[in-house]
């Protein structure tokens, strides 16, 4: 059985990243977008060159949207328009109400079962069939006492984890991949790890830092061909996972694209 990559997106904006908002430590002062919940222009731009790129080719995606998006008017009625253009190659996921680092702060259950339950709302609302019961965490922050909740609430897939030695702080007070991946499995919910190459970082911000995105690059086209989650699950395939942000369509005049073969 031949292995597949599986792409995803995550549709953060620039007044959720870590250091504007969510993080306790890393969030220092919060983006001026943060209140009235407008687009930034980043954002705008990236989701014209995100519908340009689609156009340009086939590849099945996943979206992972944080539900507050659905606040402002244009990107609901933006997303709702390319779900309905891209129907048989959109799936979405959840990525959180807001972009609340949940494993960097202290453990609360019902707190983020409250957001869980809110996004998911909110997600069926707009998206409809083309929601699938598969989380990401806002910046990849998961840690064992999430899980249970998440099988609790339905959760099939987890696609949190970016199993490189750089980044296990994500995983609070464990400071364990393993630990995080084990309670996935004893909860029934198939986790789909980031690749990583050398233990090192290729997906998300790792594709513009100097030496990881050479890297990145040459790992993306030496990938596996792109499928269907959905097919991929069905068939239990081995599933090499790819992700970037949709703010990355922004970059160079937005024209940057995925380094996909």
């Amino acid at each position: 059985m031949s292995d597949s990559t599986w792409i995803s997106i995550d549709f953060d904006d620039l007044r959720h990243l870590p250091k504007h908002s969510g993080h306790p430590t890393r969030s220092k002062k919060p983006h001026k977008t943060s209140v009235e919940k407008e687009l930034s222009g980043d954002f705008q731009r990236g989701m014209v060159a995100l519908e340009r790129w689609l156009n340009s080719n086939d590849y099945p995606v996943t979206f992972f949207i944080i539900a507050d998006l659905f606040e402002n008017s244009t990107f609901t009625t933006w997303l709702q328009a390319i779900i309905s253009q891209f129907s048989q190659r959109i799936t979405i996921g959840n990525h959180g109400l807001s972009h609340r680092s949940w494993s960097a702060w202290p453990e609360d259950i019902a707190g983020f079962e409250q957001a869980l339950i809110e996004s998911n709302r909110i997600l069926q609302q707009y998206c409809g069939p083309n929601l699938r019961p598969w989380f990401r965490a806002p910046a990849g922050y998961i840690a064992p006492w999430m899980v249970p909740i998440l099988a609790k609430n339905g959760f099939e897939v987890d696609s949190s984890v970016n199993p490189s030695w750089l980044l296990k702080r994500k995983t609070g007070k464990d400071k364990s991949w393993s630990k995080v991946i084990d309670c996935m499995k004893q909860n029934g919910i198939r986790e789909i790890a980031w690749k990583t190459k050398w233990s090192l970082p290729i997906n998300g911000p790792a594709l513009h830092i100097p030496i990881l995105k050479t890297i990145a690059k040459r790992e993306w086209k030496n990938s596996p061909v792109v499928d269907c989650l959905d097919d991929c699950l069905k068939s239990n395939k081995q599933i090499t996972a790819l992700y970037w942000h949709l703010l990355d369509h922004s970059r160079n005049e937005a024209t940057w694209s995925p380094p996909l073969q």
